[in-house]
């Protein structure tokens, strides 16, 4: 913890409260300190403990995935707070995690659009590597029904499984780029030069043409 404190940076934590996250420590040096000290599983259970969100993102850094349960899992994404915790959660625990698909079932109709948003980052995972038995039909319903009016981070989420499954799914992709077209969701988020844009038609559009290049 102390070394974390001495890390700390008041530019870095001004530009991280701009996006709702409250560390002040490059992640660049957070990374360097979990790559010394590796996996270190009972260590990331104290560091989770002291509520501090770059101590969370280091202790996510040197958990084992797969040795979370279920409840402990749910537990901490309610207890995550900020963004930044919340995303590194999901994507390096939680999708590694046996229990991934029961979380995923567990969240994807909370009442809390944060935990929501989660349940549907772990369906975009499932739509691209396991949609067996996934109604994909029935998510573009639900997309097309409540993505327009979602809270921010529940409409981002909904917004990639959207995006997944028109690339993904040839036989939904038509539906897919009506629905971001009607939608018309982050169609004038800003994007940088190089980077595509979240826009879902033009997400899926680029990304299947760069399939069919290969």
């Amino acid at each position: 913890m102390a070394e974390l404190a001495e890390l700390e940076d008041p530019k870095i934590r001004e530009v991280n409260a701009r996006h709702g996250d409250d560390h002040a420590v490059n992640l660049t040096k957070l990374r360097a300190i979990a790559k010394r000290l590796r996996t270190q599983h009972e260590l990331a259970g104290e560091l989770w403990e002291t509520g501090d969100s770059a101590a969370r993102l280091l202790a996510i850094l040197v958990s084992r995935p797969k040795a979370y349960s279920l409840d402990e899992l749910d537990t901490m994404l309610r207890q995550a707070r900020v963004p930044k915790v919340q995303d590194w959660l999901v994507n390096y625990i939680a999708k590694k995690n046996p229990h991934a698909d029961e979380l995923r079932a567990l969240w994807f109709d909370d009442p809390d659009p944060v935990v929501a948003s989660a349940g549907w980052d772990l369906t975009s995972e499932r739509v691209v590597k396991g949609p067996e038995d996934l109604d994909l039909a029935g998510l573009l319903d639900i997309i097309e029904t409540q993505m327009k009016d979602a809270p921010e981070r529940l409409q981002w989420a909904m917004n990639t499984c959207l995006a997944r499954i028109g690339i993904e799914h040839a036989e939904y992709r038509a539906r897919a780029l009506d629905i971001g077209e009607r939608l018309k969701v982050l169609e004038d988020y800003p994007t940088s030069p190089g980077c595509t844009s979240p826009f879902a038609p033009i997400w899926i559009t680029e990304m299947v043409n760069r399939q069919l290049d290969k």
